[in-house]
């Protein structure tokens, strides 16, 4: 992808069959490296990026030929950032398959899977540099806080491939939650709450269950998640959970809808659950994405799966041990 660029002037890109199909958010991501993301999405908003001389909201797909215009950024050429050798380690340690389309890591808890935001590098710059002759993108996105099975994709074809079948529902996903509070007769709850984001009390834009956006937000999409109960522990349950769609924080939203918030989540949990069970040793957020499959346009069945952390086994076992104790 070339780019030319006028001094103190806009840029333009043009398309090609590399970018044919992506998301107009990713595409300038990926072409505007160094540039912070909030700065991206905020002049995405404000029209002030045109594709084909039109303004185009952040999900609008490209096509090969487009022509994407962004205004200068007065920003010197950032140069690469400068990744930890033991980030890099971790992330080669983590990869469970890799083949000539996908690879698939069972993601560290703590690392963003992009930068920006006030984040130097993720995950996908990470990998970039771990794979410089391969053109990894995201398949989909997990949490900061959220470890388990992500899928990047090496090629167009697969990552197109990946992204129509999550469209026609042919993805399933499965996480392990740790909820507090016991479900009542150990059955399965399910919530289909819409999802919409929102200013809170204390100003910080969150998502959240039900009902409409504020005036400055977008409007609620449609959700759903199953929580099968598998294990109590204490004043805590251990569930499977089982999403049919891929809203921003939505097993975080929908088990504080349910009154059966994340352990360890401080946007959406309980704070004194939360301090209970860092006494217990919880670090972080008891959310892992255990399983991903998906079947691929030609037929082809994939399935992927990721062990549950030490650390969180290992909170398992403390709250096992001292089971009477109340939170």
């Amino acid at each position: 992808m070339n780019a030319r660029r006028e001094p103190s002037g806009p840029r333009s890109f043009r398309v090609t069959e590399r970018g044919d199909g992506q998301r107009l958010d990713n595409f300038l991501l990926r072409e505007l490296k160094g540039v912070p993301k909030g700065l991206i999405y905020r002049l995405v908003r404000q029209g002030a990026v045109r594709v084909d001389g039109r303004r185009a909201k952040a999900h609008k797909r490209l096509a090969a030929g487009n022509e994407v215009r962004v205004p200068d950024l007065d920003r010197p050429e950032a140069a690469a950032s400068e990744i930890p050798p033991k980030v890099l380690d971790r992330l080669r340690r983590a990869i469970i398959h890799e083949d000539d389309d996908l690879l698939v890591l069972d993601k560290p808890s703590g690392l963003a899977v992009h930068g920006g935001s006030g984040l130097a590098f993720g995950i996908i710059e990470a990998m970039r540099q771990l794979r410089p002759d391969t053109e990894l993108e995201l398949g989909h996105r997990l949490d900061r806080e959220t470890s388990g099975c992500l899928l990047l994709a090496k090629n167009r074809p697969a990552l197109q491939d990946f992204h129509a079948a999550l469209r026609e529902g042919r993805v399933e996903k499965r996480y392990l939650a740790l909820l507090v509070g016991p479900f009542p007769g150990g059955q399965p709850i399910e919530c289909d709450a819409p999802i919409a984001s929102g200013r809170q009390d204390d100003g910080r834009r969150r998502m959240r269950a039900g009902g409409e956006a504020g005036d400055d937000g977008p409007r609620a999409r449609a959700a759903r998640s199953v929580f099968q109960p598998l294990e109590v522990y204490g004043a805590y349950q251990l569930a499977e959970v089982r999403i049919g769609t891929g809203r921003t924080h939505q097993i975080r939203v929908h088990g504080q809808a349910i009154g059966h918030p994340v352990a360890g989540d401080h946007d959406y949990g309980l704070p004194d659950a939360n301090r209970h069970l860092r006494k217990q040793g919880l670090k972080r957020l008891f959310l892992h994405a255990q399983a991903l499959a998906y079947q691929s346009a030609d037929g082809e069945r994939h399935v992927f799966s990721a062990p549950l952390p030490d650390e969180l086994c290992e909170v398992l076992a403390h709250l096992d041990a001292g089971a009477g104790d109340d939170a």
